[in-house]
């Protein structure tokens, strides 16, 4: 498995940014208010970051440990996709905030504090779940095995 990348990120907010302006757009044509994301949000996203980090908490023990615990690979595996997963999403979320606060800020009639105050929270939490879920991946990574550096099964033990 790959680590997450900076272009999927990037691209995830931007996607994010550009559904955010599109949402609120569409709904002040058809004459309907803003969307304003909940204030549970934000809660939601930062309290998916602690627990995508206590889970991969025992992986790394386990790996990095002087008590040689095995590991189970499928557990991690998933528990690396669910932090990658969660990056993903923390950066679409944090997008599509950011892209109902240019909206809103491009408006001339100034925001209410409250709808812009939820906005920005959306957003800072969205990064901050990118921000545990890269962390979470890392520490995932499984050191490697000596037999990973010997393609094909070569056994340099063995006498030919």
């Amino acid at each position: 498995m790959r680590r997450t990348g900076a272009g999927i990120l990037l691209i995830a907010a931007a996607i994010g940014i550009a559904l955010g302006f599109l949402l609120d757009q569409g709904l002040t044509a058809a004459g309907r208010a803003t969307f304003i994301p909940s204030v549970t949000l934000p809660i939601f996203l930062v309290l998916l970051g602690g627990v995508v980090v206590a889970l991969a908490l025992p992986i790394r023990r386990a790996t990095r440990g002087a008590h040689g615990q095995p590991v189970n690979p499928f557990w991690a595996l998933r528990i690396a996709m669910l932090a990658k997963a969660s990056s993903i999403v923390g950066a679409a979320v944090g997008g599509l905030a950011g892209g109902l606060a240019l909206f809103l800020l491009t408006r001339p009639v100034s925001p209410s504090v409250g709808s812009l105050g939820a906005i920005i929270a959306t957003a800072v939490c969205g990064a901050l779940l990118v921000a545990a879920g890269l962390y979470a991946e890392h520490l995932c990574t499984i050191r490697k095995d000596d037999d990973d550096e010997h393609p094909g099964g070569d056994d340099p033990g063995l006498a030919t």
